[in-house]
């Protein structure tokens, strides 16, 4: 199986807060910022595996600043790491005053998926090919959390 790039599988999505999204203060509910960071995410994904994947685990997401009605969310995703059969992308959540311009990093997040085969199960991904030293970074700094993960699963 042959890798692919880093760069191949970057996503970036935009979508307009609506009043539909918001809570009774004016700000976005956090559920809403949480799908669309899913969404990201396996975008990215499903563009590394080339099948779809399905999501496995959030690591942590943290909201610093709210999302207000009006704003123009921004997601950035792009593949991380992969294993045999799981991807790790992480996805910047950013939003963007329209009438003034203004942008504010609002919430980032890494998110595990895993590509299934035709039969639904479980299915090898290629490989990831880092393309400039920021890749090589986020690489090393997802293999950490790996481990982390890993090592959490076996104090089950």
């Amino acid at each position: 199986m042959e890798g692919r790039s880093v760069g191949a599988s970057r996503v970036e999505m935009n979508h307009l807060l609506l009043p539909s999204e918001a809570n009774v203060l004016g700000t976005v509910h956090g559920g809403i910022i949480m799908r669309l960071v899913d969404e990201a995410g396996a975008v990215a994904a499903v563009r590394h595996a080339k099948r779809h994947c399905v999501t496995a685990e959030i690591d942590s997401m943290s909201f610093l600043a709210p999302a207000r009605v009006g704003d123009l969310v921004t997601l950035k995703a792009s593949v991380n790491l992969v294993g045999t059969t799981s991807i790790e992308t992480g996805v910047r959540v950013e939003t963007e005053n329209l009438p003034t311009g203004r942008r504010t990093h609002i919430s980032s997040a890494y998110i595990v998926y895993v590509a299934l085969g035709a039969d639904g199960k479980p299915c090898r991904v290629p490989s990831l090919i880092p393309e400039t030293d920021e890749d090589r970074r986020r690489m090393a700094e997802a293999a950490v959390r790996r481990e982390y993960r890993q090592q959490r699963k076996r104090a089950r």
